[in-house]
């Protein structure tokens, strides 16, 4: 689930906080970044529970409906056609999505009632459900879209979502529109008698490209005034503190890569980070960050300091 550009992401931010001063120890660091990748794949978890907790929401309403013999049957047939999605009911019968949600002990979503009724009204109210609505007999693949939509329109939408999940979980902001990726793939593949059709990714599965950006992250620390020091006259009418703290960071982040990786081509490196200043910098940060490392990765290439070799892994 995880790509080697997130891993590079995730090794910024962790060299960054080193820099403010939040971790005192490289330690201490390694652990924090390790604890960063294992918390998005309990984000990915986090959704799932999510999708589980709107349909929780809807049946638990049309059993007060049916209970209290409410008169309204556009209400009824809202909650009816919801609860009866045959993808959302795969969700909720999953023993395995079952069992990791109550191992993980994640947020509570049903403890969000006000978050998930507002969000089951505009999920029920938009113009992707009521089109869903009006079929009389839906089909596995009409429940597959409408299920997938939703969540693509709205779901992964939700500016509560985002300042929820940014204010339990310090990296679970910038995890997010991968994660958001990832799970929309595989709701739109779900093949609903199949319970082996829901993938669950394990750290270990991306054991290699954790194992890189540890590297990668102690490589930076380790080397951090050596790192400054290749800055020094690369950087044309910009003093040391005029570089923004971020440009400076992911500048020696790439350089490390650029020297201490010979099986990573210059090429990937150089492209890799300029679309991270593009992505998380400031908006001249991308002329910037490219017109140095250009110049970084000619002068290196010059002295025989890049010794690159095999295919590269990207």
């Amino acid at each position: 689930m995880l790509t080697r550009r997130h891993i590079r992401i995730k090794v910024m931010q962790s060299v960054y906080s080193f820099n403010l001063g939040q971790q005192n120890k490289l330690e201490q660091e390694v652990v924090f970044f390790k604890e960063s990748v294992e918390q998005t794949f309990n984000l990915y978890l986090l959704l799932l529970g999510l999708l589980k907790s709107l349909h929780a929401y809807a049946e638990e309403q049309l059993l007060i409906i049916q209970k209290n013999k409410i008169q309204n049957e556009t209400q009824f047939l809202t909650l009816q056609k919801f609860t009866q999605n045959r993808v959302l009911v795969f969700l909720k019968e999953h023993e395995v999505l079952a069992k990791q949600l109550d191992n993980k002990k994640l947020i509570k979503w049903d403890l969000e009632f006000k978050f998930l009724k507002d969000l089951f009204v505009t999920l029920s109210s938009s113009q992707v459900f009521q089109s869903y609505l009006a079929l009389e007999k839906p089909s596995i693949e009409d429940d597959l879209k409408c299920a997938a939509k939703l969540f693509k329109n709205h779901v992964a939408t939700s500016n509560y979502l985002y300042e929820y999940i940014e204010d339990n979980c310090l990296t679970w902001a910038d995890d997010l529109p991968m994660v958001n990726t990832f799970l929309l793939k595989m709701l739109k593949h779900i093949d609903v008698d199949s319970p082996q059709s829901l993938t669950f990714p394990r750290p270990s599965e991306n054991q290699e490209d954790t194992d890189f950006g540890i590297k990668l992250l102690e490589k930076v620390i380790a080397n951090d005034e050596k790192l400054q020091e290749e800055l020094l006259g690369k950087t044309p009418n910009w003093d040391a503190e005029r570089i923004a703290q971020l440009d400076n960071v992911i500048l020696k982040v790439a350089i490390a890569e650029l020297l201490y990786f010979p099986m990573i081509p210059s090429k990937v490196t150089l492209n890799e980070y300029l679309e991270i200043a593009k992505d998380y910098s400031t908006p001249k940060s991308n002329n910037f960050v490219n017109g140095v490392l250009d110049k970084l990765v000619k002068d290196f290439d010059k002295e025989n300091r890049l010794n690159k070799t095999g295919r590269g892994l990207l």
